[in-house]
């Protein structure tokens, strides 16, 4: 039968083909929230913010990539070091690449390395982002902003831990822990072609949505900043 529109009390249950459904009444959720206001570097006082870094201290503990999304200004970087200082990789480098900085002919020179006379300016060994955070943890900046002819290379060093450096014949192994982070809704860009599935999904084991500015509203103003910025001297 067509039910276009009905009524029924709390707890009935409505069997549609093979689903069955139950209607019940709202009901409050227990959500976790961080015990300070702070994590490492990261101050926050709302209760977005507490959330955030409940979230950020239990996937810290885990090896798990992750992926950043939040609007500029949010603080994607403070919340991928706290990640990295409250994770058992703390004692090892925080490197940091930002991909919308480079140009295209760069990355793969950046992210990793080239030996002597790979390319015309070549002209000493360079050792890319992935060998300088072995051991540690990764940062990749605007991630959706990669070239589409890097995707497939980045893929394959998170998949296998190793790469070859351009012009290199040998392959450099890593132990790497990758953070990422975009202001892009990387789904769309997926459905859309421009960015690979299977490294989506390698990179966005867990997703961490940053609250926007104008979300941490008084009186429960939040801040994120680094610490050692707010305790320098003041001329």
């Amino acid at each position: 039968i067509r039910v276009e529109r009905a009524v029924v009390p709390s707890g009935t249950m409505v069997d549609i083909g093979r689903t069955r459904l139950r209607v019940a009444s709202g009901t409050d959720t227990a959500v976790e929230v961080h015990g300070e206001d702070s994590l490492h570097d990261v101050l926050g006082r709302s209760a977005r913010m507490r959330r955030l870094l409940a979230q950020v201290a239990r996937v810290a503990q885990t090896p798990t990539s992750v992926l950043l999304f939040g609007e500029s200004g949010t603080g994607k970087e403070l919340i991928a070091r706290a990640i990295h200082q409250a994770s058992s990789r703390a004692s090892g480098p925080f490197v940091t690449v930002d991909c919308a900085s480079l140009s295209p002919t760069l990355v793969a020179s950046e992210l990793f390395g080239h030996e002597r006379g790979a390319f015309t300016g070549a002209d000493r060994q360079r050792i890319g982002a992935f060998e300088r955070a072995h051991g540690g943890t990764l940062f990749l900046d605007e991630i959706g902003e990669l070239p589409a002819d890097l995707q497939p290379q980045l893929l394959g060093a998170l998949e296998r831990r190793r790469f070859l450096r351009l012009g290199g014949k040998a392959e450099v192994k890593v132990d790497v822990r990758v953070v990422s982070a975009t202001h892009r809704e990387l789904r769309s860009e997926v459905n859309a072609g421009r960015f690979r599935v299977d490294l989506y999904f390698r990179l966005a084991i867990v997703v961490l949505r940053l609250p926007a500015l104008r979300e941490r509203l008084a009186p429960a103003t939040t801040t994120l900043q680094a610490r050692a910025s707010a305790r320098s001297p003041r001329s």
